[in-house]
């Protein structure tokens, strides 16, 4: 291997390492608010459900985590509205990024591209409170890369897949999807040239290095 390309993966690893998922979500909301959204990161939801919904949500993440039913968030979605009457109780929400336009409210967890099963489990029961508060409120599970290739059906990390269905589920944005979705249509292709440029300007540093 050459000089040059042991430098760029030492590089990489390092940015990877140092700066984790905090850039990537400052990079989305700087997207998000020039598309017209109000923006927050961070962002904690209190949540009043019935409390057959949530009992519902538990059964549904119980049966997915042991593989006794497949994932299929349309579905799953029309089974908690379903329990629409008795007791409520109070849940907590922290979504990575939440956005707001023409009132309606979009709550997104974001992802590495290869996250992990207690990850994607806990994202999903998250999704499923907000749907579970509020039918029209909008819950992605989002990564902002796709190592497999450029469409969804390219995503070839297998994990996530016991609570997702990663190629099919409407809630699942992927690489491309994501971006033009905070962002509007080209916003992805937009941000390549933008880190195209940007990385060819690192380029040189590491070549000199």
């Amino acid at each position: 291997m050459t000089k040059t390309l042991v430098n760029a993966s030492s590089f990489e690893r390092s940015f990877s390492t140092s700066f984790g998922q905090g850039p990537i979500e400052q990079i989305s909301m700087l997207v998000a608010q020039d598309y017209g959204f109000e923006c927050h990161r961070q962002r904690t939801t209190l949540v009043n459900i019935f409390k057959g919904a949530d009992d519902e949500i538990h059964r549904i993440m119980s049966a997915l985590r042991d593989s006794e039913r497949k994932p299929n968030w349309k579905a799953e979605v029309e089974k908690i509205a379903a329990f629409n009457k008795g007791d409520t109780i109070v849940r907590r929400v922290i979504s990575d990024m939440w956005l707001s336009k023409d009132g309606i409210e979009y709550f997104f967890s974001i992802k590495t591209v290869k996250p992990n099963l207690d990850q994607t489990e806990n994202a999903k029961r998250d999704m499923l409170t907000i749907k579970a508060h509020d039918q029209r409120h909008q819950a992605f599970f989002c990564l902002y890369y796709n190592p497999g290739g450029e469409q969804k059906s390219d995503y070839n990390w297998t994990i996530p897949s016991k609570i997702f269905d990663m190629k099919r589920d409407e809630c699942v944005l992927i690489g491309q999807d994501y971006w033009n979705t905070i962002g509007g249509p080209n916003t992805y292709l937009e941000l390549l040239e933008i880190f195209a440029e940007v990385g060819s300007e690192t380029r040189l540093m590491i070549e000199n290095m």
